[in-house]
């Protein structure tokens, strides 16, 4: 269990942190055009640890199938509701002001939009890291029961996340330095907020260490909120009219995704 636990905490933290450091470093490195691949390769990831990993190993336990579809569907219309009270997604925490500005110049996760007036991008910012807390701590708790299924299942949950947080993250450090200004303050805040992710992991571990019959369920929830953000959230940004080649692009960054998590999973499988 001592390794299980390390494993979650490595992976909370790398998913949760690491996606905050990484989301700081492609926001200097690259164009916000870029953007569009990372959500491309963000969908792909989420789609393929739900469907190639987390539900068949939940179909796995001796729950019939029936009850195990149900979990997905109460999962969904459950994060769709939460999507609706705006505490789930992380474009939609900014406050009123999200419903009065265009969502056309949208980059990163819509997160840039509706910040042009200081007041508003400062109360934006606490609504953000509020939301990304809220965020980072059901992730940590999904991932853990990925992990007390199995190690590698663990690892495409943390690489899941990782991937779908980073697109997220870029947005969320633009409306935070209209906040807190420019420079670390910004990205310190952002930090702590992904490291909420290590404490959903330790808690997860409290409740499922010797409760392990509800670890199908949990891991049909973890997949409820990955097909829901990335066919809701992330795929609708991706429906544009786009050139032959920049539909291929589209196509390419999405089975990268797949190829991604599928490769975490059967590198972690040598081991």
């Amino acid at each position: 269990m001592s390794m299980t636990l390390l494993a979650i905490v490595a992976g909370t933290l790398g998913a949760g942190v690491g996606s905050v450091l990484l989301a700081a470093l492609l926001a200097r490195a690259l164009l916000a055009r870029f953007t569009q691949h990372l959500l491309s390769l963000a969908a792909g990831a989420l789609l393929a640890t739900a469907f190639m990993h987390l539900l068949p190993e939940a179909f796995e336990s001796d729950i019939t199938p029936q009850v195990l579809f149900m979990t997905l569907l109460a999962g969904l219309v459950f994060f769709f509701l939460l999507d609706k009270a705006e505490l789930w997604h992380h474009g939609h925490e900014h406050g009123e002001e999200h419903h009065h500005h265009d969502h056309a110049h949208d980059h990163a996760h819509g997160h840039e939009h509706g910040h042009a007036h200081a007041p508003a991008g400062f109360t934006g910012s606490w609504a953000v890291l509020a939301g990304d807390s809220v965020h980072a701590f059901g992730d940590g708790i999904l991932v853990a029961a990925a992990f007390m299924t199995n190690i590698s299942l663990g690892a495409a949950a943390s690489v899941a996340v990782l991937a779908h947080e980073i697109p997220h993250h870029m947005g969320d450090l633009a409306v935070l330095q209209r906040g807190f200004g420019q420079g670390r303050a910004a990205l310190l805040k952002l930090c702590l907020a992904g490291g909420v992710t290590v404490i959903g992991g330790l808690l997860g571990f409290v409740l499922i260490d010797g409760h392990e019959a509800w670890l199908p369920f949990m891991l049909v929830i973890a997949s409820s909120s990955y097909v829901y953000v990335a066919l809701a959230d992330l795929i609708p940004q991706l429906q544009k009219r786009l050139s032959a080649t920049q539909t291929a692009m589209q196509i390419l960054w999405l089975l990268s995704g797949i190829a991604l998590v599928t490769l975490a999973t059967q590198l972690m499988h040598l081991h």
